[in-house]
Parts: structure tokens; sequence; C-alpha cells
């Protein structure tokens, strides 16, 4: 009979291809990770990773087994949410994976109001890039994103617009574009840029804008912080591209003629997924903040 916690832990190890950071997710000794996979590996009669050094890798075996140990785990956390649903109570888990920058200026109003209020939710958070964020709720590790929406469709995922944000060009005070009342994109291609990494839903908002107008990035350095690319930027590494919210004195937004810029950010939830009580209170709690914000504006 294969046990819960051996299942969990073959999958944390699998995970971050590390026995000692998995123990730190799961919060047991890293000898404890160890007897569980041996515990799990004899039961299978099967070696689920290779040690080559420092690296951890799964065997054949362990990939055959990885996608039916995370459902079974899913499966469960599903039932055991369900059972709690029925009684009509605010309670259990709640596992929310959001983006550096929404974390940070966004969510932390409504976050201290849910826990004020839920106190018998365990929250889970998890600081994720937006593109990672919804591949870990479409593979249902995380039951909620918080994230720059994506601009294509998920085929699995529901995506539920919260926030419009718009993002400026912004530059050193000291650029030689920063006096201009108003440039072209055409001024940009040949000064460092210093944007998000590529495959990045905000860059690409980007990208699509250049594209149109047949021009070319110079890429200087990437970041998926954007506070760090913030503080880049005011030191004269390049010119970028960051939401209005961001926008001081240690910087100059730039307008750019014929051109705005603006990104969507939103909740996503897997379409087959039905939203516990917890995850139905966030989101209705998460409405209310951005529409009374947005009255106070």
């Amino acid at each position: 009979m294969l046990e819960t916690d051996e299942l969990t832990a073959f999958v944390e190890v699998a995970r971050q291809r590390s026995f000692s950071l998995a123990s730190e997710s799961l919060f047991i000794t890293q000898p404890a990770v160890s007897k569980r996979i041996a515990q799990l590996e004899d039961k299978l009669a099967a070696k689920l990773f290779d040690r080559i050094g420092r690296q951890v890798l799964l065997t054949e075996a362990g990939r055959t087994l990885l996608p039916q140990a995370e459902s079974i785990l899913q499966g469960l956390r599903i039932a055991q949410q369900s059972i709690r649903d029925l009684e009509g109570q605010i309670q259990g888990s709640l596992s929310l994976a959001t983006s550096h920058h929404i974390g940070l200026h966004r969510l932390p109003a409504v976050l201290e109001r849910y826990v004020q209020t839920y106190p018998q939710v365990s929250l889970h958070l998890e600081f994720l890039d937006s593109e990672l964020a919804c591949g870990a709720v479409e593979r249902g590790d995380m039951e909620i994103g918080v994230v720059t929406l994506p601009e294509n469709a998920w085929d699995n995922l529901e995506c539920v617009k919260i926030w419009c944000d718009r993002l400026h060009i912004v530059l050193n005070p000291k650029h030689p574009l920063a006096n201009r009342k108003r440039i072209k994109l055409e001024d940009l291609k040949d000064y460092n840029a210093v944007l998000p990494a590529q495959n990045t839903f905000t860059r690409r908002i980007v990208e699509a804008h250049f594209r149109e107008r047949g021009l070319q990035i110079k890429e200087n350095l990437t970041s998926n912080y954007l506070e760090t690319i913030k503080m880049l930027v005011s030191v004269g590494l390049g010119w970028s591209i960051l939401p209005e919210t961001m926008v001081d004195d240690s910087i100059v937004s730039a307008q750019v003629s014929s051109h705005s810029f603006k990104r969507d950010l939103g909740v996503v939830y897997h379409k087959q997924r039905t939203l516990s009580n917890a995850a139905q209170q966030f989101l209705t709690l998460l409405k209310k903040h951005a529409h009374n914000s947005k009255n106070k504006i």
C-alpha cells in the first residue's frame, strides 16, 4: 500500500531536484525524506532517482510515476476540500500563486483583510512569474493565480480580469530622450533597453508594438523583477516599460506617439476545477476591493 506522505516526498524531490530543498519545503528532515523515498522504492521494486554528483534526476520509473502521483495527491486535496465545502464553512487551505509586482503592489490590503476575515483558512502563498503561476494552476499545483493575464487564452484556464494596468516607457532623467514631450518607437531602437525576460507576458506586449513597426529592440539587461528594472533605469542602464503606479521622481515617463501600452491583471483558475469556498471568497473580496479602489480614483 502506497502512503500519501511517501508520494508527497517523491513529488517534492522531483520538483525541487534536491532532497535538501524538498525537506525544507515539507518542513521535515532530509533523512526523513530519504526514508520515505526508500520505502516507496521498496514497495514499487524500482529505483526512482539517480544521484549524479549533486544532481538528482528521475529514472524512467520515476518519470512514469510522477504524473500519476501528482494526480493522486491532487485528487485527495480536492476530495478533502469538497467535504469541507459541503458544510458551507470558509476553512481548509487556499494555494495562491502571484507575481512579485502584484503581490507587493496590489494584494497587501486584500490579503490582510482576507486573513482577518477568514482565520480558519490556511493560506499558502507562492511568488512566481506570471507564466509559471499559470502553469502551476494548469497542472493543479495551485488553486488560483493572481497574475498578468496571457494575451492568448490557455485552453484549460479561466481568466478573470480585475485591473487594467497602464504601462509607461520610462527613462533616466538624464537620458537623451528624457526632455522630449513626445517620442516615437523609432527613437528608442538605438538605445539600450532593460526589459523582462523573453516569453514573459509583459515582454511580449512590448515586442508586439515594435514588431508592428518592423523595429528591433536593443536589449542590454533583463530582469523579471520590476523593482529591479526601475532601479536599473534610474541609474541610466537603459529605457524600459513599467506600470504607471511605479513612476516617480527617480525616472521619467515618455509619451509615445500613436502607442498606448497596457496589460490586464487578474485571476486564473482551472476550468475543470470547482473553486473551494475559500477561493470563491478570496475572489469576491478581490473584486470588491478593486471596485472600491477604482471608485476612489
